[in-house]
């Protein structure tokens, strides 16, 4: 199965879930309009339950709006039966859109501490409900409608807190990635500052010595100290932010392209055979060495994922070339299927450390499958 054919049927499967639920909701109305035609008051259930069923309908465009007019307008509802002598549960399909949007709610609303607090508030309308519309059955009954609906909400609070569980989950793990990129990234950028202050030392050392023999010759060696101090504040200013995890040095990997095209020929020894391209266009001496290093640790990711996740694949296609202003390294493999595992959390946290490392240079990187059905990973760098 292709990486293609994978994504369709799990988007497939989504919108198949979509129309499950909204079906199971209708149907649930559809009960409500038949108990309603015993007493006209029950219409108002009816009603209540039209609001909440389009709520769960819009809820990821209006996800608190629909939330909260689905709570005033259940309260509504209740005081206005507790005010009659009609005996009558809450509606089902509202109960139930009440159900799944606390799931939503507890799982992205920001903070989790407001998620929360709308929690319970959920399950102090459903109390309400409770006592409000079943109060003329007397206590007993309202008070066993109220520890269902309490059980009911419990049960959709639990889901709802798992799954932001494991979204704050990955959210740790995405940070610790990009931290232990911004660290690994600001040991080579002081590697490469370090490199350009020495050089700016030695000129100016050279320079103070020729300019008492030779003061013509002072002019040139002034324009090569300027010219490094320029490149030096310029990686300088990459490390804005960036903290340096230890000080022990270490040699930059790729700082050429030779680098490149060595990886890809090591990784053909034992794996998929690498198709590696650089275009005409390229120009080594007009990348900077962070570019360069960038783009190795994009490629060496890159095959790693291949390698991990797609150890079937045919045959992996590398090109790097310039587009426009910018300087893309594309990475495609064909022939193989997606692994489940990493689809569902969204991609690996690889990629999302190159994504880090590509964007402190100004550039961006994606990654998901082409229309072919192969999968991509794209980075571009502006030059």
């Amino acid at each position: 199965m292709s990486v293609g054919d994978t994504h369709r049927i799990v988007e497939v499967i989504r919108k198949i879930s979509e129309v499950a639920l909204i079906g199971v909701l209708s149907m649930l109305l559809l009960l409500d309009i038949f108990m309603a035609s015993e007493h006209y008051a029950h219409w108002l259930c009816v009603l209540s339950g039209l609001i909440a069923l389009a709520a769960v309908m819009l809820r990821r465009r209006f996800r608190t709006a629909g939330f909260m007019i689905t709570l005033v307008v259940s309260v509504a509802v209740s005081l206005l039966l507790g005010m009659t002598t009609v005996t009558g549960g809450p509606g089902l399909a509202e109960t139930g859109a009440i159900g799944v949007l606390t799931i939503g709610v507890l799982r992205w609303v920001e903070p989790i501490r407001k998620a929360i607090i709308y929690a319970v508030l959920a399950m102090i309308v459903l109390q309400i409900s409770a006592a409000s519309r079943l109060g003329a059955g007397g206590p007993a009954i309202s008070l066993a409608f109220g520890f269902l609906l309490f059980v009911g909400w419990a049960a959709a609070a639990s889901i709802g807190g798992y799954l932001r569980f494991q979204q704050e989950r990955r959210r740790a793990a995405v940070s610790s990635v990009r931290r232990a990129e911004r660290l690994e990234l600001a040991r080579e950028l002081h590697d490469l500052v370090a490199h350009h202050i020495t050089g700016i030392v030695v000129q100016a050392q050279a320079a103070k010595t020729v300019a008492e023999q030779k003061p013509e010759a002072v002019v040139p060696a002034l324009e090569a100290i300027a010219n490094a101090g320029a490149d030096a504040l310029t990686s300088m200013r990459r490390l804005v932010g960036v903290l340096r995890a230890d000080d022990e040095a270490a040699r930059t990997p790729g700082t050429s392209l030779r680098d490149l095209r060595l990886l890809a020929e090591r990784f053909s020894e034992n794996g998929p055979r690498v198709a590696f391209d650089i275009g005409m266009g390229v120009d080594e001496s007009r990348m900077a060495p962070e570019v360069t290093t960038t783009l190795y640790r994009v490629l060496q990711e890159s095959l790693t994922n291949v390698r991990r996740h797609a150890p079937t694949a045919g045959w992996v296609e590398v090109d790097l070339h310039h587009v426009g202003q910018w300087l893309r390294l594309r990475v495609r493999n064909y022939g193989s299927a997606v692994d489940t595992k990493t689809s569902r959390l969204g991609g690996g946290f690889g990629l999302v450390g190159m994504a880090e490392r590509v964007e402190a240079l100004g550039g961006r990187l994606i990654a998901g499958r082409t229309p072919e059905g192969a999968w991509q990973v794209l980075a571009e760098i502006p030059l």
